[in-house]
């Protein structure tokens, strides 16, 4: 019907009528009689695909005795050798896919599944953090190391050292030498690092099970599970008396020696209420925040009126410090609704 009044109004204005495509009506008009029937199921063979009689001989050299523990590339470098080439090392590949004859045959290592460390201090000499950082020798490529433990709960740098190089064997004399020195009773501390290679030594391992001290390391490539030694070394290091570069080990040693005594007993850390390390350490912080206290209550019952909500109260030192805390597990809640939502709990 269409194809009778197109010639009076035209195929466009006649397909916009009838709302039918014009793409439509010309595949309808053209028919299928210049179309090759489809198989179902099938697809077109290019016609550089190799024969049945071709892959059969491709299969018979994979499964030769001479080529069945071979790659394709070696494969077809060594017919060629031979004068002979069947196909390409991809079609040689396409073939094995086929037959699902391409896997690693060798035994895999397993990813690691390092667990996340879980650390609580509530109380000095519980959880100590330690680390090695680069200081800058005279010459490009020089450097010196700088060993630091540090206490989680109290900031307190309990040892440290300078050597001209990164060794396990210093790294076991500083740790046995601290431990003597803090008195510490096997059993109740762990010590934790992040993966350098003396961290993770053996001597270390050893020194640390003889001596009864707990490790624990950062899992790889995660900075954040060792923040209180990251963080020490940031404040150390950004010190206006640290120069670019150091002239010796020792006069690094020399440097590093005043700031440490300033950093232990001077210092006013942020993360322990602005007491000094050496205050928390020894165990005074109670005694001084409650001064601190007594000098704001005094000063607000002489000052009401400087004060608008509440009389002034100092900083609190938190009871407990982590090395990542616990998730916080998440469960699914039922609405009177009927819709599931996650709360926290």
């Amino acid at each position: 019907m269409l194809s009778q009044t197109s010639p009076r109004v035209g195929i466009a204005k006649a397909c916009e009528a009838l709302g039918l495509s014009r793409a439509t009506y010309y595949r309808q008009r053209k028919g299928q009689s210049d179309q090759k029937p489809k198989v179902p199921g099938a697809c077109r063979v290019p016609g550089r695909a190799l024969t049945p009689e071709q892959q059969e001989q491709v299969w018979d050299y994979l499964h030769s005795p001479r080529f069945q523990d071979k790659a394709p590339p070696q494969i077809v470098a060594m017919l060629q050798d031979d004068g002979i080439y069947v196909c390409s090392v991809s079609t040689m590949y396409r073939l094995l896919r086929s037959r699902n004859e391409v896997h690693e045959r060798r035994s895999q290592r397993a990813a690691s599944t390092a667990s996340r460390p879980e650390l609580l201090a509530s109380g000095p000499n519980q959880v100590w953090s330690w680390d090695i950082t680069k200081l800058k020798g005279p010459k490009k490529w020089s450097y010196y190391y700088l060993y630091v433990i540090i206490d989680i709960f109290s900031r307190y740098v309990v040892g440290w050292c300078i050597a001209e190089k990164e060794n396990a064997l210093l790294a076991e004399a500083l740790i046995q030498e601290t431990l003597l020195r803090e008195g510490i009773v096997p059993g109740t501390l762990t010590l934790h690092a992040d993966r350098g290679s003396a961290m993770t030594s053996i001597t270390v391992a050893d020194l640390l099970i003889d001596l009864g001290v707990d490790k624990s390391h950062s899992r790889p490539h995660t900075s954040d599970d060792n923040p209180f030694s990251e963080s020490h070394f940031k404040t150390m290091k950004s010190r206006p008396e640290v120069p670019a570069r150091f002239g010796s080990v020792e006069e690094a040693r020399i440097l590093f020696r005043e700031l440490f005594v300033w950093y232990n007993n001077e210092h006013r850390h942020s993360g322990i209420a602005m007491l000094t390390p050496a205050m928390v350490h020894s165990g005074i912080a109670p005694q001084v925040l409650a001064a601190r206290a007594q000098v704001l209550a005094d000063f607000y019952a002489a000052h009401p009126q400087r004060f608008v909500n509440q009389a002034p109260v100092p900083e609190v030192l938190h009871p407990q410090v982590w090395i990542n805390p616990p998730l916080i597990p998440v469960e699914p809640s039922r609405d009177p609704s009927g819709d599931n939502h996650a709360t926290a709990a």
